[in-house]
């Protein structure tokens, strides 16, 4: 396949991050796989997001961790979604809401509603906070997006709401990063940002929305097993392999029978 010539042609380095803390299972630690790829095209990119990856910038990763295998990958098949009464709540809220999209961009709008969003997710549940700088966030937001990754710009009542991130990989949608002002969390965003990816991936032919990461009994990762039609990658596979992904409900019975 395409993607996976693009995988041993590609001119990348590769480097592991030292163990740092678990943000999301306390006690634990973290080890990260990074691959630097800063002429990454969308096959690659398609590629290697099948196969659990995650994108900053221009770096590609995967989770390394010793003894811990808690991260699972998570995608939706646009084709069994259904929306749940509290999605359809969700997009009734946001009826009035204007959407743009546009290539990342990093100005300082971007920069004072993703610092505000973090300031108020830290008093609100907890999360650690640092003021990230234009810089951090170009870096983070704006390279390695090339040709594939966008931003949808919310706006309500003529203000920024919100900054959804996302690649648009050959087989689907893939979600990088949302944030949002505060003033408007009584419209559930976030589930209505994931509504419009679904949307817009029907409207383009695209079969799925990667989600990223879950981690089971982790609250920040809760509404990501909300949505119908959801898929988990077994493992991460070797590049050369092709990845397995099963149905969410046909995972949970066979972890079920385990525990029996």
């Amino acid at each position: 396949m395409n993607g996976e010539k693009e995988l041993l042609e590609a001119d990348y380095t590769d480097f592991c991050a030292l163990d740092y803390p678990c943000a999301y299972l306390p006690g634990r630690s973290t080890r990260m796989l990074y691959r630097y790829n800063s002429a990454a095209d969308i096959s690659f990119c398609s590629s290697v997001v099948r196969r659990g990856w995650r994108r900053f910038g221009n770096y590609y990763f995967y989770p390394i961790c010793s003894g811990c295998s808690e991260c699972k990958s998570l995608r939706i098949d646009v084709e069994r979604f259904r929306p749940s009464r509290s999605q359809k709540k969700a997009i009734k809220r946001n009826s009035a809401t204007r959407m743009a999209v546009a290539t990342p961009s990093a100005t300082k709008l971007h920069i004072e509603l993703y610092n505000r969003y973090h300031l108020w997710k830290s008093r609100k549940d907890g999360w650690k906070y640092r003021e990230i700088d234009i810089v951090e966030y170009y870096e983070n937001f704006v390279a390695g997006a090339h040709e594939f990754g966008k931003e949808v710009l919310y706006f309500i009542d003529g203000r920024l709401a919100g900054v959804d991130l996302v690649d648009i990989v050959e087989d689907g949608l893939s979600a990088i990063y949302f944030y949002y002002d505060p003033d408007f969390a009584r419209y559930s965003l976030g589930i209505y940002s994931l509504i419009y990816q679904i949307e817009a991936a029907r409207m383009m032919g695209l079969r799925y929305i990667y989600l990223g990461y879950w981690v089971d009994g982790c609250r920040a990762f809760a509404y990501k097993t909300s949505f119908e039609g959801l898929e988990i990658l077994d493992g991460f596979p070797p590049q050369d392999e092709e990845p397995l992904w099963m149905d969410y409900g046909e995972y949970l019975d066979r972890v079920s029978k385990r525990g029996v």
